[in-house]
């Protein structure tokens, strides 16, 4: 592939939150892992659920489903919404590349495909392995899939059925645009939804979920500079009587520190050194705001 050809894109499945024991940060490092796979092969990674256009995100998922001329799928944990796009993938009988981990047992349904395996524990010398791996079966797959016309991903291994397609249909730019800010309305309602939700969720737990304890100290940051609320965490974190601290925005430029004491009596003099990092700053708003509930 030259240089001044673009890349075509390989999209990507897989789990991205925590599973099946792994964290995150695992998953961010499997497809750091899958990319660089991808590049070395020629194509660039996608995930499905990225696009550049704004949009419902279901709706996106598929058309990257069907589009994409190639995606790789890791069931690695069998995560259900890894499986249900895998499903819609082999539906439309494209070329699939299934991977997982050597901790995760094969599916039934798909165990007569091949499945490329890579170790959990991101071991580099059998990683190293599996990226060479991949990257030939990403080459070879895609090869066979625009040169031989009998090629087929998974259905036409049971018999004769009518791909999956997705129609499409030419619209003017006037409907185009008016369907995009259709969404983008609906999108902004939802988000206003969401917003009097929240708000709606602080005023009940500013009223009911924060009372004052003897043995807890409740300090409002919100009139507190950035650097003014980290050198205030650094002051609390080292007095002898502090025996936590909890930073919390119960919403935006609303902020609080929450202390856990050894006894009563230091209230007032970490109240004072608060007062002085910031003259400005009030103690326990939260309790205004209760009693206008």
């Amino acid at each position: 592939m030259s240089q001044n050809e673009e890349k075509k894109i390989c999209g990507i499945v897989m789990p991205i939150s925590t599973l099946d024991g792994c964290s995150e940060g695992h998953w961010s490092d499997v497809l750091e892992i899958i990319t660089e796979a991808i590049e070395e092969s020629g194509f660039e990674g996608n995930l499905v659920s990225n696009a550049d256009d704004v949009g419902i995100i279901q709706k996106r998922i598929i058309q990257n489903l069907y589009e994409n001329p190639i995606v790789v799928c890791d069931v690695s944990g069998k995560n259900p919404n890894v499986m249900f796009e895998l499903g819609m993938r082999l539906a439309f009988d494209k070329p699939t590349i299934i991977i997982k981990d050597d901790k995760t047992s094969y599916s039934f349904d798909t165990s007569p495909i091949e499945h490329i395996e890579y170790p959990r524990d991101l071991r580099f010398s059998r990683i190293v392995d599996f990226k060479l791996k991949l990257a030939e079966k990403i080459k070879a797959t895609y090869e066979k899939s625009t040169t031989d016309t009998t090629y087929t991903t998974f259905l036409k291994h049971f018999g004769e059925f009518k791909v999956a397609k997705i129609d499409k249909k030419e619209v003017s730019g006037q409907e185009f645009i008016l369907d995009e800010l259709k969404n983008i309305r609906m999108g902004m309602r939802r988000l206003e939804r969401n917003n009097q939700f929240n708000k709606d969720l602080l005023r009940y737990r500013d009223a009911f979920e924060y009372p004052t304890s003897d043995e807890d100290m409740d300090y409002c940051l919100s009139d507190f500079s950035s650097s003014e609320i980290k050198k205030a965490i650094d002051v609390v974190s080292g007095h002898p009587a502090v025996l936590s601290v909890e930073f919390m925005e119960l919403e935006p430029d609303h902020k609080h520190l929450r202390l856990r004491l050894r006894d009563l009596k230091s209230k007032d003099e970490i109240e004072m050194l608060l007062r002085k990092i910031s003259p400005k700053g009030q103690r326990n708003r939260h309790v205004d705001i209760r009693k206008n509930v």
